[in-house]
This record gives structure tokens, sequence and C-alpha cells, in this order.
């Protein structure tokens, strides 16, 4: 992987991490998980005009990408909502590169080198050894982080084949921005109704477009990664967001970190120095 890719990636991790933690800390994490949905699309809107659209290929890819967007931020506010973010979390952002590097051969035909097998094995392995050191959440946050694994995994292969497939990765990313908050907010307004909905977008309509500037970009560093480099090798670097979470917790947030945080921690920083000089 060039060093180049390698660093933006990074930068993508710190800033998936950053608006996880924007919604974590929010009152109402379903609206809030809406509402950076909501400012994704915001951002991505006045640079649509100056670039070719991702072509007929990549519609399909799309469409079912905006569904799995859907379950994805509905499964992240359910999540937090019962369960720790120190168990949450590793869990979720865990066990989909070990579901997209056991399947990469399968759907894409990728051969991983074994130096990348063996650096996303470690650095997955880092990653689950933050959920030991959890002492809050029980079985319905475990499930529903295992099942948002799931989603993100199977988002990682759609939106990687479907940015491959389309005339510009950058293209892909903004137009795949736009139909999982219209979704997200006709839920909510099924549910809640109108005027719940509409006061917080006016009380906290900075969060969202806060949180969705750091997704949207973040995204759109994996993908366009994903066309210079592998996409199980991508998915595994990108999910270091975790060693940032505990940076910004313990230096923003000021919640206290185990000593198996730190030991998470090295053991990822080894598990990228593997794939770097693999």
């Amino acid at each position: 992987m060039p060093i180049e890719v390698l660093l933006l990636v990074l930068l993508g991790a710190v800033l998936h991490a950053s608006w996880n933690a924007l919604v974590k800390s929010g009152t109402d994490k379903a609206l809030d998980a809406t509402l950076v949905a909501a400012g994704a699309a915001a951002c991505c809107i006045p640079f649509l005009p100056f670039l070719p659209l991702p072509g007929t290929v990549a519609l399909p890819f799309l469409i079912v990408s905006a569904i799995l967007q859907f379950a994805y931020f509905r499964l992240v506010a359910a999540a937090y909502t019962v369960g720790d973010i120190g168990l949450v979390y590793p869990i979720m952002r865990g066990v989909a590169p070990l579901i997209v590097a056991a399947s990469s051969n399968l759907f894409l035909g990728e051969a991983l080198s074994p130096a990348a097998i063996g650096g996303i094995a470690v650095i997955s392995a880092g990653i689950l050894t933050l959920a030991f050191e959890a002492r809050h959440g029980g079985r319905h946050a475990i499930l529903l982080a295992l099942a948002n694994a799931v989603v993100i995994a199977g988002y990682t292969f759609v939106d990687g084949v479907g940015a491959r497939l389309s005339t510009s990765a950058i293209s892909y990313t903004l137009w795949m921005s736009l139909l999982p908050p219209l979704l997200l907010f006709s839920w909510a307004l099924y549910q809640r109704g109108w005027a719940p909905v509409s006061t917080h977008v006016r009380r906290h309509w900075w969060r969202g477009l806060a949180g969705g500037a750091g997704s949207i970009l973040s995204y759109g560093l994996a993908l366009w990664a994903m066309t210079k480099a592998p996409v199980a090798v991508v998915a595994a670097l990108r999910e270091t967001s975790i060693l940032f979470a505990i940076i910004i917790s313990v230096l923003i947030l000021k919640e206290k970190a185990s000593i198996w945080r730190y030991i998470a921690g090295a053991i990822i920083a080894l598990g990228v120095l593997i794939m770097r000089l693999g």
C-alpha cells in the first residue's frame, strides 16, 4: 500500500471516530445519527454539478448501499443507546474486517499476501481486545453490534465494487450519501411525527453538519483507497478508528481508560506496521 494511501485512510479513521463520539454524546442518538446522515448529504450536494454521474452500471449498487446505510445508522443509534461504547464500537468495527477478509476472495477474487492477512488478523485482534475491558453493556448490545458488523461488511463489498465500476469513485461517494437520510427521516417522521423531529433539527443541526462532514469525508477516503489497494486491507486499516476513539475518550470526553485499551492500541499499531511492511 502506497504511503499516501495509508495516511489518507488513517485520516479517515480519525474522522470516523470523531463523528461516532458525537453521536454517542448526544441526548437522542437515533435523531443525531439521522442528522449526521443528512449533514453528509448537505456537504455533498454543492459538488454534484461539477462531477460526472456515477454511471448506470453503479445505480443498483447505490440503491443497495442506501438500504444498508439506513440499517447501519439505525443500528449505530440502537447499540449506543443500550450499550457502552467500549463494548459496542470494538465489536462493530472489529468483526466487520474479519468478515470482509474471510470472504473477499470468494466475492471479489482478491488474493491477499501473507503480510496483509497477518496485519488484518493482528489489527482485528487488537480491536476485539477492547471488548474484554468493557464493564457495561449486555446481551442486547452485543447482538446489535454483531448485526451491524454484518451490515458494515455488506456495504463495504457493495460500495467497494460500486466505486470501481462507476466513472468516478468521488462521484459515487457523493451520490451514495443522498438516499440514506431520506430513508432515515421518513422513518423518524413515521415513528415520532413532525413536531419532535423538527424541534431536534432546529436545536442540533450543527451536530449533523459537523458529523456529516466527517462521515462522508472519512468514507470517501476509504472508497478512494479501495480503488488503489485491496478492499479487505483498506477495511481492516480503517478500523484503527478505535485507537483514535480511545484518544478522544480520554483527552476530550475525560473517560477513564484501563490498561487493556493501551494494550489494544499497541496491538493495532503493530498490525498497521505489518501491513505497511508487507
